[in-house]
C-alpha cells in the first residue's frame, strides 16, 4: 500500500477499496435496498401506467429487492454500450454485490426500461421525474431566490461572483449563497465548507472557455445558470459548455429539457434574474453557450475512462466545473479512500483544469486535512459525509 497523502505517488486498489453495496445499514446498501423501491412507487403513482408497464415495475422492483442483475433486452439500442462498460462481469450478480456506481447507474436505465421511455410506444421519451423536476422549479423559495437577484446587483462585481458561486455550490440551498447579510448565516456555510479552493478557481476564470457538467435540474440547475451569465456578461469567460444527461437519470439530473425550462423559469421573472434568463437564452443562440448531453454522461463508470472525444473537450478548457456528489465519485473514483488522500492525485487523470463543486450526500471524500476531519467526525460521526450539510469546493489546475 502507498502513502495516501502523497500526491505523487500512483495509487493501488489496496489504497482505496471500491465501494460495494453489501454492507447492512452503509449508505450504498440503504439506496439499493431502500431509496430505489421507494423511488419506483413514487414512479408508479406519478403516472397512469397501463398493465405492461405496472408488470415491468413490478419485475424491476423484485430484482432490486433481492434478485440479480439481468442484461438489457436484445432490442436495446444502447446493449452494446452497457456491455462496453462492464455489463459481461456483472450480469448474473445480485445488486448489492456490485460496485455502488455500477449497479445504482444501472437501476436508473432499467427503471427507464420498465415506464417504457426507449419505446417503442406512448410512452416513449416520457421523462418519468418531469413532475418532480417541474415542481421545484415554482414554489415560493424559488421566487424569492430570483428576487434576491436584484439587491446582488447592486454589489461589486467580486461579491456577485462569490455570491453566485455559492448559490452554484449549495444547489437547493441556493439562498444560503444569496444571503447579502453578514452574521449567523455567512458564518454557518463559511463552517460547513469542509474545504475552500474557491479563490483559486475564481482565478482561473481568464476569458477562456469554461466547461461545467451539470448535476441536478430545477432549483439546483438555475444557479448553475446565474453563474455562467455572470462570467459571461463580465467577459470571465468567453464561452461556456454545459454538460447534461442524454435522458433522464439519477431522477434530478439535468437534461437538455430541463435546461430549457430553467430558461423559461427565468425569462419569465422580473427583475435581474429575468434579463439574466434573456442573456442566456441569445448566449445559446449565439454559441457563446452550448449544451452538450455525451452518452458517456451517462455511464456507470469514473471519468478517467472517458471517450477520446470528451477528453479533448476537457483537456481545451481553460477549467471543467464538476457539479454535485454524482459527478464527485465519478471524478475521484467511488472507493474507500482514506479522506486526507490528496484532491491532485485522485484527478490526475482528468484531462486538464478541473474544479468540484459538490454538497456531501455520500461516503467518498478527499482532499481533507487530518485536523478537519478530526473535528467533523468528533461533531457528529460519518454522518456529515452523507447528509448534504457540508459541502467542498476543490480545485487542481
Amino acid at each position: 500500500m502507498s502513502d495516501p497523502t502523497d500526491a505523487t505517488a500512483p495509487l493501488t486498489p489496496a489504497d482505496a477499496p471500491v465501494i460495494l453495496g453489501d454492507v447492512p445499514g452503509s449508505f450504498p446498501w440503504s439506496v439499493l435496498t431502500e431509496r430505489h423501491p421507494a423511488l419506483i412507487r413514487k414512479v408508479r403513482d406519478a403516472f397512469p401506467y397501463g398493465p405492461e408497464r405496472q408488470r415491468a415495475l413490478d419485475a424491476l422492483l423484485k430484482s432490486s429487492a433481492g434478485g440479480v442483475v439481468e442484461p438489457l433486452g436484445p432490442e436495446a439500442r444502447d446493449r452494446q454500450r452497457w456491455e462496453e462498460w462492464g455489463g459481461p462481469e456483472y450480469y448474473g450478480r445480485p445488486w448489492l454485490d456490485l460496485p455502488f456506481l455500477w449497479s445504482e447507474s444501472y437501476f436508473y436505465r432499467r427503471l427507464l426500461d420498465a415506464v417504457g421511455y426507449f419505446g417503442p410506444g406512448p410512452w416513449q421519451g416520457v421523462d418519468p421525474f418531469r413532475p418532480f423536476k417541474l415542481t421545484e422549479l415554482d414554489t415560493p423559495e424559488a421566487d424569492a431566490e430570483l428576487a434576491a437577484l436584484d439587491e446582488l446587483a447592486g454589489r461589486p462585481a467580486a461579491e456577485q461572483e462569490e455570491a453566485l458561486l455559492l448559490g452554484s455550490l449549495w444547489g437547493n440551498r441556493a439562498d444560503l449563497g444569496f444571503r447579502l447579510g453578514a452574521g449567523d448565516d455567512g458564518a454557518a456555510t463559511d463552517s460547513q465548507l469542509v474545504v475552500n479552493d474557491g479563490e483559486m478557481l475564481r482565478s482561473l476564470f481568464a476569458g477562456g472557455t469554461l466547461c461545467v457538467v451539470a448535476d441536478n435540474s430545477g432549483r439546483e440547475l438555475v444557479p448553475d445558470l446565474l453563474l455562467i451569465d455572470h462570467l459571461l456578461r463580465g467577459r470571465r469567460v468567453e464561452r461556456a459548455v454545459l454538460h447534461v444527461k442524454p435522458y433522464p437519470y439519477f431522477v434530478s439530473d439535468a437534461t437538455t429539457a430541463d435546461v430549457l425550462d430553467a430558461l423559461r423559469r427565468l425569462k419569465a421573472a422580473p427583475g435581474e434574474a429575468g434579463a439574466s434568463g434573456h442573456r442566456l437564452w441569445s448566449a445559446m443562440t449565439d454559441g457563446r453557450l452550448t449544451v452538450r448531453a455525451h452518452p458517456f454522461s451517462c455511464a456507470p463508470l469514473p471519468w478517467a475512462g472517458m471517450p477520446g472525444d470528451l477528453r479533448r473537450e476537457f483537456a481545451e478548457a481553460d477549467v471543467t466545473l464538476m457539479k454535485g456528489d454524482l459527478n464527485y465519485r465519478r471524478l475521484v473514483g467511488d472507493r474507500h479512500y482514506p479522506a486526507t488522500t490528496p484532491f491532485a492525485r485522485t484527478t490526475a487523470c482528468f484531462p486538464g483544469p478541473v474544479a468540484a463543486l459538490r454538497t456531501l450526500k455520500s461516503d467518498v471524500v478527499v482532499g481533507l486535512d487530518p485536523r478537519t476531519e478530526a473535528a467533523l467526525d468528533a461533531a457528529g460521526g460519518g454522518s456529515w459525509r452523507t447528509g448534504g450539510t457540508h459541502a467542498l469546493i476543490q480545485v487542481r489546475r
